[in-house]
Order: structure tokens, then C-alpha cells, then sequence
């Protein structure tokens, strides 16, 4: 895969990350989130567990297998509190807010990756843009607060936090499929979500999660399995693209495609439109970019 390829593959994937986080929060709507977060991981393990036997002997669903640690098993549980923060966030403002919040966080741990070479990331030497960026993004998503409707800062928190593990969650992810393969990597993703899932759900919430899955028949079929569809999506399309791009990019065009999508989200299918929605978006993207201008002529 090229390049070029590997970067449009990373916006495309940040796109689908918003729609996948609004099919989640619909669906958590209509059930619980609880009932959102086991039926996604349940959606994903047959559909991967499909197109791994239905392509048995493509290598590039099922290459040859090396060994990998324990500890790659787990991706999954980062999910678990992901879906949960992006619902809080989504049902308490709108998918703008929660996504401009998660690129941030994104952003700010592709910066950590970047310095530390935390879990095995390439070392890059930031300059001063790179923090200058970060300050300009938390400006416009200070803009984006600044409204009657939705002002409340304390939803910045759990969105965020669902932006740096979703990065912790790609990069933990990635290593796995580099030793098994994309696919592999991918089942074992919601595999372990499920139980993550499954014991979270029924130890601290059986109550809701019980009713839940009783407006689960009144569900819309679409609705069910759409966003385990685009976990599936988002997690193949990960594993693949962030060992082939530096950390900075795969932050950069994650965060472009997840905020432009939001701001299309909340247009058409919310009616959710304002200046400074317009304009915090922007802000945020150009912070983004300036923190990155380095790095693209590079």
C-alpha cells in the first residue's frame, strides 16, 4: 500500500469513526449503552469470523502467524470505555463536540507517542508548532462550548479520554496484526471487548442492561449491526494503516476525517448548525494542521 493510499485510508477511517460513534449512540438510545457496547463486539466477531473463512487462504486475510506476547490479547477492553465516553458526550452535547474533543485527545497522545516512543512508536522530535497546535485546538473547542445549549465543560473530560485511548487502542492494536494479521488482530479485538463488555455491563449496570435488551426486538435491524460493522471497518483499516504512517499523520487525517464528518452529522441528520460550531471546527483543523506543516513538507 502506498503512501498516498495509506493517508486518505486514515481520513476515510476518521469519517467512519463519527458515523460509527452516532449508530452506537442511536442505538444506545433506543436500548442501553450497555446493549450498545455487547451486540457491537457480537456483530464483529461473526463478521470477521465470516470473511476469515470465506478467505481462508488469501494471505492477506489469513497470512502466516508469529508468535505474539499475552498481553496483545486485550485491545479490546479499551473499546469498553470508549463507546461508553463517546455516548456520554454525544447524548450530552452533539457528535461535533464529542468528536472535537476526541481528536484533541488523539492528537495530544499521537505528541506523547511521538516523544517517548511509548508501546514501540517511531521517536520524532517535536518542534514548538506541535504544542502551539494543541493550544489553538483547545481554543476552538472552547468556541464550540460557548453556546446556550451546550455549555458545559465537564463533558470535555470524558471526550478527551475516549480520544487518547482510541489512539493507545489503534497503536496496542497494531502490533498484534503485525504478527497475525490484520483480520486476526481485529477478531481478537472485539473477542476481548465482549468480555470486557459482558462483565462490565452486568456487574455494574444488570438492571439497565436487562431492560435494555428487552427493546432490543423494537430495534431497528440496521441499527443493530451497523456499528459493529464499522468497529470492524475501523479496526481492519487501523491495524493496517498505523505501522505504515508516523503517529503525527495518522493523529492529523484521523482527526480531519472524524471532525468534518461531525460537523456533516449534526448538519443533516440533527439540524445542528452554528457559527461557532462553524468556526471552533475550523479553528481546531487549523491547529491541527499547523502543528503538522513540518512534518508534511517533510
Amino acid at each position: 500500500m502506498s503512501k498516498t493510499i495509506s493517508y486518505l485510508v486514515a481520513f476515510l477511517t476518521g469519517a467512519v469513526i463519527a458515523i460509527m460513534v452516532v449508530f452506537n449512540t442511536e442505538f444506545g438510545k433506543l436500548t442501553s449503552s450497555e446493549v450498545s457496547l455487547i451486540i457491537n463486539q457480537i456483530v464483529g466477531i461473526i463478521t470477521l469470523t465470516f470473511i476469515m473463512l470465506v478467505f481462508k487462504k488469501s494471505p492477506a486475510v489469513n497470512p502466516d502467524k508469529k508468535k505474539a506476547r499475552w498481553y496483545n490479547y486485550f485491545g479490546g477492553l479499551f473499546g469498553v470505555f470508549i463507546i461508553s465516553f463517546n455516548y456520554l458526550t454525544v447524548t450530552g452535547t452533539n457528535a461535533t463536540i464529542a468528536m472535537a474533543g476526541a481528536v484533541f485527545g488523539q492528537s495530544l497522545m499521537g505528541l506523547i507517542f511521538d516523544i517517548t516512543g511509548f508501546m514501540g512508536v517511531k521517536k520524532e522530535r517535536p518542534d514548538k508548532k506541535r504544542y502551539i497546535s494543541l493550544f489553538i485546538s483547545l481554543l476552538g473547542i472552547i468556541m464550540l462550548f460557548i453556546s446556550k445549549e451546550h455549555f458545559n465543560a465537564l463533558y470535555l473530560i470524558p471526550a478527551v479520554a475516549a480520544g487518547i485511548l482510541t489512539m493507545i487502542q489503534m497503536v496496542y492494536n497494531s502490533h498484534l496484526a503485525s504478527l497475525k494479521g490484520a483480520f486476526y488482530s481485529a477478531r481478537v479485538n472485539v473477542i476481548s471487548g465482549l468480555f470486557g463488555s459482558l462483565l462490565y455491563s452486568f456487574i455494574f449496570f444488570s438492571e439497565s442492561t436487562a431492560k435494555g435488551f428487552s427493546h432490543l426486538f423494537s430495534t431497528p435491524f440496521y441499527v443493530i449491526v451497523m456499528g459493529g460493522l464499522l468497529a470492524c471497518v475501523v479496526v481492519v483499516n487501523t491495524n493496517i494503516v498505523i505501522p505504515k504512517i508516523p503517529a503525527v499523520f495518522s493523529a492529523l487525517l484521523l482527526s480531519c476525517g472524524q471532525l468534518i464528518a461531525a460537523v456533516l452529522i449534526d448538519y443533516f441528520l440533527y439540524g445542528i448548525f452554528t457559527l461557532n460550531q462553524l468556526l471552533g471546527a475550523l479553528v481546531i483543523l487549523i491547529g491541527i494542521a499547523l502543528g503538522n506543516i513540518r512534518s508534511l513538507k517533510d
